[in-house]
């Protein structure tokens, strides 16, 4: 009997979405990027509203054999492959279920390295009415290579507490025996939706795209590259407004903001490092722009209208015991759902994550970033990276003359905060607070507090 498909409908950031499910399988050898693009491609797809779930057959397998030698991976070994079998059934099994409860695109990471398997998933998928569509990693890029072997042996559950390198001597071991079987997409597959990402993304084949979403998933894919690289993040200095308590504005920086400012740059460089080429992008508003303004002269600095803050339309320049008192039914409205809420001629999150788009492209296209932006915006990315729900990001607490980095891995996001040590009001409010300035109901540097700032 063939699934039920969900009607056409429009998704909440405005892009209307057909009646297709898609499982997206991936496809390489190990080493090659593929569970980084299937966590990337998750949280893209995710921070546009549009259901995606990641199915990772390692997971499967781990349940009963956690730890395996690479021998484990020798297509001679019977029991092996028997398991590994088993392994991508049930998570087969578990992403038609999931797309049985209306999930829209489900994300099969493994090998898939033989014409066989991936014949199979595609038979699966038919049989329940989900389009397939097939991305194959290739790289011969053996700096890269290496690099993944490294991030491997450190960082996989497969090596847990093991020596890091046997555990690389080992994981080497594994590639070799999936070489041995290594079947690329080609000719013989042309009947087959595909996108083909070669040595980092220098040459990308693309084979039979036939929808919307199907084309909006391979559009990202084409501007990823997998290329260890981090991204740096920085609110503005403190601003006048900030002292105020005000929202919104053009307000120029306090003085302790302008001592940041003057701080940024040696912050800056003991996260980056002296020689390592680094792009700036501000807002165009004057608080950015003047907190990076003492930064190295060879960093390339660009404005984005982008960047922006959000909007706050007729209450900008307001307190928010101005807004309660003028305007106590939006108070209250935003309070109850911060994400959707719009403010009066302004904007609200979800706007924001629209105009936001392009930047993410941007970033997933560049090499190393460094962004000086404000609250809501710094709250839409970090969101973004760390893959926090909707309902989370506008009350993430993010603290004011701090340097924040991440570095995208396989297995997540690595997070890293330098304090300046320059004191600055607290922008936190909780809700229903009309207070001036409030301190966070947690300490620390973590993004995940409940709290507002300002926006």
């Amino acid at each position: 009997m063939e699934l039920a498909r969900p009607s056409k409908k429009t998704n909440s950031v405005g892009v209307q979405v057909e009646d297709t499910q898609i499982c997206v399988v991936m496809v390489g050898l190990p080493a090659r990027g593929k569970s980084l693009i299937a966590q990337k491609a998750q949280r893209y797809l995710r921070w546009l509203s549009i259901d995606a779930k990641v199915f990772n057959v390692g997971n499967y397998r781990r349940h009963d054999t956690p730890q395996p030698t690479a021998e484990f991976f020798d297509t001679t070994n019977v029991e092996g492959e028997r398991m590994r079998r088993l392994a991508a059934e049930a998570a087969v099994k578990d992403m038609v279920a999931w797309f049985k409860k209306g999930g829209l695109i489900g994300i099969l990471d493994a090998t898939n390295s033989s014409k066989e398997r991936r014949r199979w998933i595609k038979d699966a998928m038919d049989a329940h009415g989900i389009e397939t569509l097939y991305v194959e990693s290739k790289c011969d890029d053996e700096d890269l290579i290496m690099s993944n072997i490294r991030e491997v042996k450190t960082t996989s559950p497969d090596y847990v507490g093991q020596d890091p390198e046997e555990a690389a001597k080992d994981f080497r071991n594994r590639i070799r025996n999936y070489e041995k079987v290594y079947e690329t997409i080609d000719d013989e597959e042309s009947d087959l939706t595909y996108l083909k990402i070669m040595d980092v993304g220098k040459q990308v084949i693309i084979n039979r795209i036939q929808d919307y979403l199907q084309s909006r998933v391979v559009y990202y894919l084409m501007n990823l590259h997998i290329r260890p690289r981090s991204i740096w993040l920085s609110r503005h200095g403190e601003s006048m407004y900030n002292l105020g308590g005000q929202i919104g504005g053009d307000a120029d920086l306090s003085e302790r903001g302008h001592e940041y400012a003057r701080r940024l740059p040696e912050l800056v460089r003991k996260s980056v490092g002296d020689d390592r080429p680094l792009t700036v992008w501000t807002s165009t508003l004057k608080r950015t722009i003047q907190t990076a303004r003492f930064l190295p002269e060879h960093y390339n600095q660009l404005q984005w209208k982008a960047l922006d803050e959000l909007d706050s339309g007729v209450c900008d320049g307001m307190t928010y015991a101005e807004i309660k008192e003028a305007y106590p039914e939006d108070f209250a409205a935003r309070d109850d759902d911060k994400y959707n809420y719009r403010y009066r001629g302004g904007e609200s999150y979800r706007d924001v994550v629209i105009r936001l788009e392009p930047i993410i492209m941007e970033l997933e296209r560049s090499e190393d970033i460094l962004i000086v932006t404000h609250q809501a915006v710094l709250r839409c990315i970090y969101a973004y990276f760390m893959k926090k729900d909707q309902r989370e990001s506008p009350w993430l607490n993010v603290p004011l003359h701090t340097l924040i980095k991440l570095t995208p891995r396989a297995y997540g996001t690595l997070e890293e905060f330098t304090s300046s040590g320059i004191s600055a009001v607290s922008t936190w409010r909780g809700k229903g607070s009309v207070a001036k300035h409030e301190e966070p109901l947690s300490q620390g540097n973590s993004l995940g507090s409940a709290g507002d700032g300002g926006s």
